[in-house]
């Protein structure tokens, strides 16, 4: 029996048979070739085969972890088609004379080393992506897929890391669970197990690799991030007690649907569902949630090759808030930028995406975009009960040009005697540490807060999640990062205006006691969490 310490991502339980994940890759060779213009031509066919897998894969992708989720895949379709990687692609057919695949294999590498000497996180990112897009072109080229080895019925995959679209390709009737040497628990592939329900552990480190073979016997704790291989008949005994009792809880919390959020105590909180695409809406009534507490509304511009009109706006805001009925929608505004990239806005590449011209900044230096969007809302509002929401604000006068343009639009409708409702709520995101600590100028000015706590912490710790090196300094419970939340419930309240959290944060059991002393007044959480947050908050008592 041996065993394997990593971190686990997704808490729950699995024991099987492992499978180890092996990838069929290519030996990509120099070779000579007298004619480019077949190279070039089959390096399009590769290409136009590899966009139509990740299309399939995001696809996929939006059944099982949402549009915000799956966004990564819409990201590499775009990449297939970047003007300087394909250029750098042809020239080296043309000028060197060689193969499609050597040409593809050098500029992948080049890219790669190009965006990993970036000081920018983001796009030292990148270079996992451009790698990730080059193999798929080279295994086209060579009718060679990465399926993995899944022979069993059901089996625990281990791999050395597994890159987000092989994540979403994995047979999720086959897999118990997946175990990775590497990997950071806040990137893409950890993100997607959690949304997947599937028990994961990463970063068990290279060791395991080498003492774990197929058909060896494993035991997977995504709550421990223990790995246990080849475990005697009293280990087993345990993890088959743990996973009954697991087994039990979540029947338990079946039994909680139609309950109300509310403590022993009685005080009360609203919990609802964050959610990515139209395709979401039933997993919501699924789960019970009262309400949406964050609707991102890019699919409807990433989706896109032009961007979307009033009328194609309007269908989508419409069916949503009447599948909500009365319950409370809050849809975000366009929050396009940074890793969110769609080609026809024809954004400059930034040194700094994260921290560039994205969400409001974008809306507001491009206001007839913008105009599009709140038309329709506001014309979507008869039909439900609707909150609009907007990201990235960091300064009062930003917020006061946003709600003059709302009133402007409101102005238009009526002189086009177009009906809306008179009870739409204006909220803004508290993402920004500079929208936290203003907060007591911002809360007069609008209905509610909501906070993203995924950008409050890169913002506020000058750490970016998707970087695996730095992941002991992102500290998600930071005392900053709580501090800066309670300020903004404290000058929330103090002005009348509600307050919820919107980011990942808002699932962490662990934190549900201290949000509801801040004063939180909703958490919005992805489905499959509503009503594990129930039972979290009907456990607590404020008295005590």
């Amino acid at each position: 029996m041996r065993k394997f310490k990593g971190k686990g991502v997704y808490g729950a339980v699995a024991a099987g048979i492992v499978s180890v994940f092996k990838r069929n890759d290519v030996q990509v060779k120099r070779i000579k070739t007298d004619n480019p213009e077949a190279e070039i031509a089959r390096l399009e066919a590769a290409k136009e085969k590899a966009n139509a897998q990740l299309g399939e894969i995001y696809e996929k992708a939006l059944k099982e972890v949402g549009e915000a989720n799956a966004q990564i895949f819409e990201i590499h379709m775009m990449m297939l088609e970047d003007d300087d990687y394909n250029e750098a692609i042809v020239e080296m057919i043309n000028g060197q004379g060689v193969n499609a695949e050597y040409a593809v294999a050098v500029t992948a590498d080049n890219f790669a080393e190009m965006f990993s000497s970036m000081d920018d996180s983001y796009m030292q990112a990148r270079a996992a992506d451009v790698r990730d897009i080059s193999n798929r072109i080279i295994a086209c080229m060579s009718d060679c897929v990465n399926t993995g080895n899944t022979s069993h019925d059901k089996v625990i995959i281990v791999a050395d890391d597994l890159a987000p679209s092989e994540t979403v390709s994995l047979d999720k009737e086959k897999v118990l669970a997946f175990v990775t040497a590497h990997g950071s628990s806040n990137s893409h592939t950890a993100i997607l197990a959690r949304n997947m329900n599937i028990p994961a552990i990463i970063g068990v480190g290279e060791d395991c690799l080498s003492h774990i073979k197929d058909g060896d016997m494993a035991i997977a704790d995504g709550f421990t991030g223990e790995l246990t291989v080849n475990p005697d008949e009293e280990t087993i005994a345990l993890y088959e007690k743990k996973q009954q009792e697991e087994a039990e809880k979540k029947a338990l919390l079946q039994k909680l649907r139609g309950k109300e959020n509310r403590t022993i105590d009685g005080t009360e909180i609203n919990i609802y569902a964050n959610i990515g695409s139209i395709d979401n809406i039933g997993e919501v009534l699924l789960n019970d949630a009262g309400g949406i507490g964050l609707f991102r509304s890019e699919f409807l511009y990433l989706e896109n090759s032009d961007y979307p009109s009033e009328e194609q706006q309007l269908k989508v805001y419409k069916r949503v808030l009447e599948s909500m009925a009365a319950k409370r929608v809050i849809i975000r505004t366009l929050d396009i930028g940074a890793d969110k990239q769609a080609d026809y806005f024809k954004l400059e590449k930034e040194e700094n995406p994260a921290l560039g011209l994205r969400a409001v900044r974008l809306c507001l230096n491009r206001p007839e975009i913008f105009r599009t969007q709140l038309r329709a809302l506001y014309r979507a509002s008869v039909y439900g009960r609707l909150g609009i929401m907007f990201p990235m604000i960091t300064s009062e006068w930003e917020l006061k040009e946003i709600l003059s343009l709302c009133d402007s639009v409101k102005a238009e409708l009526d002189a086009d005697n177009i009906e809306y409702s008179d009870s739409v709520e204006l909220g803004i995101m508290i993402e920004t540490p500079a929208a936290a600590i203003i907060s007591d100028k911002l809360a007069p000015l609008v209905d509610f807060f909501s906070v993203g706590t995924n950008d409050l912490t890169q913002y506020t710790l000058a750490c970016d999640r998707q970087n695996p090196h730095i992941e002991r300094f992102c500290d998600t419970q930071h005392e900053a990062i709580l501090r800066l939340i309670e300020i903004s419930a404290r000058n929330a309240h103090k002005n009348g205006t509600w307050i919820g959290i919107c980011g990942e944060l808002a699932a962490d059991t662990s934190l549900t006691e201290a949000f509801l002393r801040m004063g939180i007044d909703e958490l919005s959480v992805s489905p499959s969490f509503v009503l594990r947050v129930r039972d979290a908050v009907r456990k607590i008592d404020l008295t005590s």
